[in-house]
């Protein structure tokens, strides 16, 4: 058996799988997040890891220890904190990705660079999510915490430094922190240094999955594990997921439907040029060895349709009325175009001031033609993503591995296969950022071969697929491009003049 950890934004969670990916067991715990009194978003380290322990106690209860092969920790991506190497006592707040606190810092960072020069070294489009802003930030406000000792741990480096006494990080985390450099896969010192922070303050970087140590007497006492079961940092919980689900080649997409939407594919190591900077995406060190992963996403996807049930009554719609008014729609496209900009856009053309917006509304139009063409609008970003994406791998992409919330809306995912024409696959498997985090440490541990044998030793019997109509897509393809895609500089520039 295999155990994973994932440290999530609203729940984190313990699941144990057996090697064909089989889920024996999962525990879910809140992920509590603080709030001080200046408004900045915090966690408790010692809460976390709690919380963690007991979800690990409960999915084992019950399971001898010594079956248990390793275990793999993800998490979201950019959180962390400083803590003491020799004490291991935190040294600073535990910082969310989410809280904006770091905005002056990126402001300052991308003063003192070259954008496209960094985004070549790290990957990364600069923002204040990212672990370097969030370090400036606690280096102004609690410079207490830059002891020599201080060292920055992930949220899965610091549950993992829990289990196993030793601190790391693994490359897929490493490369979201704007401090990596992904084409040697080391630690940028001279970048480093120019803002006054000494480069140790990173533990070593190693390939996800890596075997940090095993579980210390401690841990064991703590969470019921064997002592000397290994223990891995597995990686961004995006990444780990289309593992998961066997995204771990070129052509094969993985894509989280949720509150927001994330997009996962794979390509070869390659230089990142101009090409890659002006396609919006983010790059970054795979979970599969020697490859880069390349993310993009709509961070109003699921989120478009909360907003649009909120908006038609005096309470939100449930699903199966929105579900009953989408079976009366008809097939086809609506003629409605939806721009998904609820919080800005994100990638092939990232922009913090773009809006939503509703184009082509006509008195004939209702309730179910509204919500299927904001699924519309969701897919024809979806779209944009993808040829964005195929421009810089250099092939088609085939195949769409879909999990997530939204996958339970058929509607939904007829649009999807509609816009795109090509087949979205719903492999059966619930939690596969628990799933893949689990693999990951497999692989590390010796329990798979290669990223390979693992993704084939999955059960996926049950999988479903949803297929696009030619027809359809052939009216899809030109509003796409005649509307969607012709209307966005025009809106985009207003907005700006706003």
């Amino acid at each position: 058996m295999l155990l994973g950890i994932d440290i999530g934004t609203t729940n984190s969670k313990a699941g144990l799988f057996g090697k064909d990916g089989k889920a024996l067991a999962i525990a879910s715990r809140p992920t509590a997040t603080h709030q001080n009194e200046r408004g900045e978003f915090y966690y408790e380290p010692e809460e976390m890891w709690k919380l963690l322990a007991s979800a690990v106690r409960e999915v084992t209860r019950g399971v001898d220890p010594a079956k248990i092969e390793a275990v793999g920790i993800t998490s979201m991506a950019e959180s962390g904190l400083l803590v003491d190497l020799d004490t291991g006592k935190p040294l600073s707040p535990f910082m969310p990705w989410f809280d904006t606190c770091s905005r002056p810092q990126a402001d300052y960072i991308k003063s003192q660079c070259d954008t496209f020069e960094r985004f070549q070294a790290s990957g990364l489009h600069l923002s204040f999510k990212l672990g370097l802003a969030k370090l400036l930030w606690l280096k102004e406000h609690y410079p207490q915490a830059f002891t020599p000792k201080a060292r920055w741990l992930s949220a899965s480096g610091y549950i993992a430094y829990r289990l196993s006494g030793v601190m790391g990080f693994d490359y897929s985390l490493a490369a979201r922190t704007y401090a990596f450099r992904v084409d040697t896969k080391q630690w940028d010192e001279p970048w480093l240094r120019k803002f006054g922070i000494d480069p140790a303050i990173y533990p070593e970087a190693t390939p996800s999955g890596t075997t940090l140590g095993g579980i210390t007497p401690a841990a064991a006492a703590e969470t019921g594990l064997a002592e000397g079961m290994p223990v891995a940092i597995a990686g961004h919980d995006h990444v780990v997921a289309a593992l998961a689900v066997g995204a771990i080649t070129p052509g094969v997409i993985y894509d989280s439907m949720g509150t927001a939407e994330t997009l996962v594919g794979t390509l070869e190591e390659k230089p990142l040029g101009r090409q890659e900077f002006e396609s919006g995406l983010s790059f970054g060190c795979h979970v599969a060895k020697d490859r880069f992963f390349w993310m993009g996403g709509n961070s109003s996807s699921g989120g478009s349709v909360e907003w649009l049930r909120a908006q038609l009554g005096e309470e939100p719609i449930s699903y199966e009325r929105m579900l009953g008014l989408l079976d009366k729609t008809k097939p086809g496209p609506t003629g409605i175009l939806y721009f998904p900009y609820l919080t800005g856009s994100g990638a092939p053309a990232p922009d913090t001031k773009a809006k939503a917006a509703f184009i082509g509304l006509t008195k004939e139009h209702g309730q179910g033609d509204i919500i299927k063409a904001l699924l519309e609008g969701t897919a024809y970003q979806l779209e944009a993503i993808r040829r964005s994406a195929e421009e810089i791998a250099g092939s088609p992409i085939v195949r769409l591995q879909v999990v997530g919330g939204g996958t339970r809306n058929p509607h939904w995912l007829q649009v999807k296969a509609d816009v795109s024409d090509f087949t979205l696959e719903l492999p059966p498997i619930p939690e596969a950022t628990l799933l893949g985090a689990a693999m990951a440490a497999g692989i590390g541990a010796g329990s798979y071969a290669s990223a390979e044998e693992a993704a084939q030793a999955i059960d996926k019997s049950g999988a479903r697929t949803v297929s696009g109509d030619p027809e359809r897509h052939t009216l899809y393809r030109k509003l796409y491009e005649s509307g969607y895609e012709a209307l966005q500089k025009p809106l985009r520039g207003y907005y700006q003049s706003l």
